[in-house]
């Protein structure tokens, strides 16, 4: 009886010790922050409590050349990390995603592509509205390679996309490769951008980049601090851009009385690699390199925080 308890006692500590480790680390003041859902990754596989997956083989509407799977060999847990991996191999599947089936003949419509990885979302599982989303993670490079952590609405309020917005936290494209422009000559740029406006094709975008100041190939904390109005984007704790509401809008439907539109309403968070599509293929070097693979983004941990003082807007919490 007495060793029953004994490790009933030392399971709690552990317990105990992990969640305290895991909101004392990782906001910039844990005074006005407070922990309201996390993944740290410290299982064997991913937690599908947490985590949906998206399978499919559409190219996400930007002429991406991957299919999306929930295989070991593009998603699982390891050391710690959440892996996502990009593979260079022929593969065949839904050529839609699920969400966008009008028809049962949707379902029997298939694609090959030559590129498979991972999309996962927390929608339904990790819904919020304000607050600071932070992931640490470790990217992959190469010509083509489009590593993003972002996040849509999880209602779609205001209308289709961009109507009720998107938040794009960290996306990189090409990382590594050859880049005139870019300090050593080799691209290291990460973009935080906000897509809205209307629906497609009227929807518009504002976005600001900036270079990381140590390795790109290093872990990184990426984040964004989003109260009523503002949005800031954050590497490492260092804030390089700000959007508010003077310069976003919505021209979707039941904006009235909305003046934060879209970007007040929930929202959940996605993490995925792309292979090419418009954005990575049109920049540095151009398409597709083929070398390298597979490319692999490391998630150390996944945390978002609620603010303490503001729940609701978060403007106390707001800096500057």
């Amino acid at each position: 009886m007495k060793c029953n308890i004994f490790l009933a006692i030392l399971f709690l500590v552990t317990i105990t010790f992990a969640v305290c480790s895991a909101v004392s680390i990782g906001a910039n003041n844990g005074q006005i922050w407070q922990l309201v859902w996390f993944d740290e990754f410290n299982g064997k596989i991913v937690d599908t409590d947490k985590w949906g997956f998206d399978i499919d083989c559409w190219g996400g509407g930007n002429q991406e050349q991957q299919c999306y799977t929930n295989r070991e060999m593009n998603v699982r847990v390891k050391d710690g990390k959440l892996e996502i991996i990009a593979r260079r191999e022929k593969y065949t599947g839904q050529a839609l995603p699920r969400r966008l089936w009008k028809t049962p003949i949707d379902a029997r419509k298939y694609l090959t592509r030559s590129y498979t990885s991972a999309r996962l979302f927390t929608k339904g599982k990790g819904d919020w509205r304000y607050g600071r989303i932070e992931v640490r993670a470790k990217l992959p490079a190469g010509q083509g390679i489009w590593p993003a952590i972002w996040m849509l609405p999880s209602d779609d309020y205001y209308g289709m996309w961009a109507a009720s917005g998107e938040i794009d936290i960290m996306e990189a494209v090409n990382l590594g490769t050859v880049c005139s422009t870019c300090e050593g000559g080799y691209e290291n740029h990460i973009l935080g951008t906000l897509h809205y406006g209307g629906k497609w094709p009227d929807n518009v975008y504002t976005s600001k980049k900036t270079s990381l100041k140590t390795p790109w190939n290093a872990y990184h904390i990426y984040a964004i601090e989003w109260s009523a109005g503002e949005i800031k984007w954050f590497v490492d704790d260092e804030i390089y851009a700000t959007q508010n509401d003077q310069g976003w809008y919505s021209s979707g439907m039941k904006t009235q009385g909305h003046p934060f539109a879209p970007f007040d309403q929930r929202f959940h968070l996605i993490l995925n690699v792309a292979v090419g599509g418009g954005l990575a293929e049109g920049r540095n070097i151009g398409g597709i390199s083929e070398k390298g693979f597979p490319k692999t983004m490391y998630i150390d941990w996944v945390r978002v925080y609620k603010c303490k003082a503001d729940p609701d807007n978060g403007l106390a919490c707001r800096r500057g």
